[in-house]
């Protein structure tokens, strides 16, 4: 409806990929987030990235994760300022760790999710406000490479 050409999701993960020729992000976040509220009647916040930014996230992952491991990304509108940044870095726990590159918090839980000693409230009021959604490092891998190719 709001003229994207090769619009195509990726499984049950949320994303959605789509070609146009505008180049402002911001600009298409707040067009596609109005249409969204418009048709769905509820506010769906919205995170674009390209697909070299998807190959990048992937890329810049800090963690080595064991197989034991949980790895999660969540993409932020914008980055993360010194306060969050320490705020996240004060809830380190020997399950959970926190590093921010950019627009991205990268979570490595030791053990599966559910063995985090964080609660998704906890982190939720670190966050403050700061919207972002999460992928596990599994699916942001698979759009990397599905969408950044030549």
């Amino acid at each position: 409806e709001l003229g994207f050409a090769s619009v195509e999701t990726f499984i049950a993960s949320g994303n959605v990929f789509f070609q146009v020729p505008e180049t402002d992000t911001t600009a298409l976040e707040t067009s596609i987030e109005t249409h969204l509220k418009q048709a769905l009647g509820y506010e769906v916040a919205t995170f674009l990235r390209t697909p070299a930014e998807l190959a990048t996230v992937s890329a810049a992952c800090p963690f080595t994760p064991s197989d034991a491991d949980s790895l999660y990304v969540t993409f932020l509108k914008a980055p993360a300022d010194e306060a969050l940044q320490q705020r996240l870095a004060a809830l380190k726990t020997q399950t959970d760790v926190f590093v921010f590159t950019n627009r991205e918090l990268y979570r490595l839980v030791h053990g599966k999710l559910t063995a985090s000693d964080i609660p998704d409230a906890t982190l939720n009021r670190v966050l403050k406000g700061q919207v972002g959604t999460a992928r596990n490092i599994t699916t942001v891998r698979k759009l990397a490479e599905k969408y950044n190719k030549p």
